[in-house]
């Protein structure tokens, strides 16, 4: 009679441990770009890690690219692999459909974070992102304001195709066609990264075409230009021959804008994991999600008026 007790005993613990595990479980395949592409981008692989983990009920299942061939391979093998959610920062905003058709046909719920993709709305259960044109209407807006008799534009791309800079692109590509004294001295993609930048800018120099302004779309690109001018004893900044702009707000980038050697640096905010949480949340309890787009508010910082306390609030890293 006891051995059956302590049978049952035993069953029952296994059964609940087995419920447990079940009850805590919830599968989510992140595609994202790597951490080593920029600042934001370590801080928003940073804030899924810590949203998406098991004392929140989380398995998750990652995969890094700056390819979208590659994201669009692992995104298709999350899917053959079962996973509950599927979340996505594209490299690029075209060629997911087939993907995310396959997600839906699998019952598989898709968000996209960070970066939108160019796909029917029904393809994606919800869109937690930074409006990236926004962000280059908001430069390009404050550039204007700045009444330079001409603007001779030193413009630092990222990498092409994808969302950030399709939107910091066409704001600037905009106002240049639309303003006489407005010129691209040179338009050439560094793909996020620093020493190409600075490449770019050496070039430019050792050519001796005259330039007043550098437009780099994330941060890193815009410290591996001012690394060029600084070489080449240009002054920068505020009181100087070119003024920089830079995106992302990291905290040491909004403390180069706080000391007035760089001019301007517009916000994109990493933060979405904890949104899509609750989303995932919604969901699991039998809930509907109302908003289909989430926006994140975001701003720009001008040398003029940026204060510490602003780099305390919203400067990413260290």
């Amino acid at each position: 009679m006891k051995k059956l007790a302590r049978l049952f005993l035993a069953l029952a613990l296994v059964l609940a441990l087995s419920i447990s595990a079940a009850a805590a479980e919830i599968v989510v395949g992140i595609v994202n770009n790597p951490p080593s592409e920029s600042g934001y981008r370590e801080a928003n692989v940073l804030d899924f890690e810590a949203v998406f983990c098991a004392e929140n009920g989380y398995t998750a299942k990652t995969f890094y690219s700056l390819q979208n061939d590659e994201q669009l391979a692992a995104a298709q093998q999350f899917i053959t692999d079962g996973v509950d959610y599927l979340l996505i920062s594209a490299a690029e905003t075209t060629g997911w459909d087939a993907v995310l058709e396959s997600a839906a046909e699998n019952g598989i719920p898709v968000f996209l974070f960070d970066r939108m993709i160019d796909c029917d709305e029904s393809l994606y259960e919800a869109a937690v992102v930074s409006d990236m044109a926004n962000q280059g209407d908001l430069a390009v807006a404050w550039l204007i304001a700045q009444n330079l008799s001409e603007y001779k534009i030193i413009h630092i791309q990222g990498a092409m195709g994808s969302d950030a800079q399709l939107g910091r692109t066409g704001a600037l590509d905009e106002q240049v066609a639309a303003a006489d004294n407005w010129s691209i001295v040179v338009q050439q993609t560094a793909t996020w990264d620093e020493a190409e930048a600075r490449n770019i800018v050496e070039a430019v120099i050792n050519s001796g075409e005259d330039f007043n302004v550098i437009y780099a779309e994330n941060d890193g690109m815009a410290r591996g230009a001012v690394a060029a001018l600084d070489a080449a004893g240009i002054t920068h900044g505020v009181g100087g021959k070119v003024i920089i702009i830079g995106f992302d707000c990291n905290r040491w980038a909004l403390r180069e804008v706080l000391a007035g050697n760089w001019n301007y640096d517009g916000q994109c905010s990493p933060f979405q994991a904890a949104v899509i949480d609750g989303m995932i949340k919604t969901l699991e309890n039998g809930g509907t999600i109302e908003t289909k787009i989430v926006i994140s508010e975001e701003k720009g910082f001008d040398a003029a008026t940026i204060t510490q306390a602003d780099i305390d609030q919203y400067g990413l890293g260290e």
